[in-house]
């Protein structure tokens, strides 16, 4: 493992800015979504009632259409955090998980959930 990790402060505040990006997604989660009884951390998008005319079920369709995507992306983000927030606690947060080097402050600023370096990431993606 690299001999150079992030200092506490830093981690620190990494934790809170995951922890206040976990309660907003799960915030606007609700709006829109159910937690799913069966799948911890799952959620099912809603199914709108607007009404039984013609117009009003496309617009369910179309609003469900476009919710589900949507939840999906949110839950996978929800995960990513959950991992971060669990690195934090085992001290491997900020370092990349493919050369074990640290991870660029700046990039856990701008991907709080990063897993790798900018150079492993672009070796995995095949970006010159």
């Amino acid at each position: 493992m690299a001999n150079t990790k992030h200092d506490e402060a830093f981690l620190a505040d990494m934790k809170t800015a995951l922890e206040a990006k976990k309660i907003k997604l799960t915030e606007e989660l609700s709006n829109f979504a159910s937690k799913d009884a069966h799948v911890d951390g799952e959620y099912n998008a809603n199914f709108p009632e607007y009404g039984n005319e013609d117009d009003e079920n496309a617009r369910e369709i179309a609003d469900f259409t476009a919710n589900k995507p949507l939840e999906m992306a949110m839950e996978k983000e929800l995960r990513d955090i959950g991992k971060s927030l669990q690195r934090i606690e085992e001290k491997t947060y900020g370092i990349c998980k493919y050369c074990e080097e640290p991870i660029a402050e700046k990039r856990l600023q701008a991907r709080p959930t990063s897993g790798s370096c900018v150079s492993c990431k672009k070796t995995l993606t095949q970006e010159a």
